[in-house]
């Protein structure tokens, strides 16, 4: 039973004008990590969840779901 996880790790870094590749950097991971992580290709491991939490500085859970987030101005 492998369910999707879901977050909003594109709308962080579009608010905080951050790319890809700098986020990628920031965290130690290859820039295509970032890719696989928004599209939700790719489920990342508790520290790397609790890294990039910490790197926006929100708690884990405003970034990943086993829920979708609900859509904005909906």
């Amino acid at each position: 039973m492998s369910e999707s996880i879901h977050n909003r790790i594109a709308v962080l870094r579009a608010e905080r004008g951050t790319s890809r590749r700098e986020l990628a950097a920031a965290l130690g991971v290859h820039y295509q990590t970032i890719g696989y992580l928004e599209r939700g290709e790719y489920s990342p491991s508790l520290e790397l969840a609790l890294r990039i939490a910490e790197h926006f500085e929100v708690p884990v859970e405003v970034v990943f779901s086993l829920r979708p987030f609900p859509r904005i101005g909906s």
